[in-house]
């Protein structure tokens, strides 16, 4: 019996840093690991506003090259390493997301690398 299971590696995307997929195409939905705020070009920005934004376009750039978009997102898990970062990250997440907006929890976690200061993981429903 055939895995239903495809990897997403976008073109132009920052490289996995470990042992996994970008992203993951299964049973109708692509599932993307961890993004951080590191761009393709190695940069990562100092302020959670530089790195919330870039870890979104992250998660774009794996949308885009699954056939999706922002819209079909259906859920989001959120890090951020500081309970002050969640305002000025919220309003850039508003800047991506229209209603009805996915599902999401936002967790105040250490990240493994001490300058990173958010992470999200995030589920997309495929068109159909």
């Amino acid at each position: 019996m055939a895995k239903d299971k495809r990897a997403v590696f976008p073109e132009g995307a920052p490289k996995p840093l470990g042992a996994y997929s970008p992203g993951l195409i299964s049973g109708g939905f692509l599932f993307i690991s961890g993004q951080v705020g590191r761009g393709p070009d190695g940069y990562l920005g100092s302020t959670i506003e530089e790195q919330a934004r870039q870890t979104i376009e992250n998660i774009g750039m794996i949308l885009r090259a699954a056939g999706c978009d922002y819209s079909d997102l259906v859920k989001a898990t959120v890090f951020i390493t500081k309970s002050e970062f969640f305002q000025p990250f919220n309003q850039i997440y508003m800047e991506y997301f229209s209603e009805p907006l996915p599902a999401r929890a936002t967790v105040l976690s250490a990240l493994v690398d001490p300058a990173l200061l958010i992470e999200i993981e995030a589920i997309a429903k495929l068109p159909e």
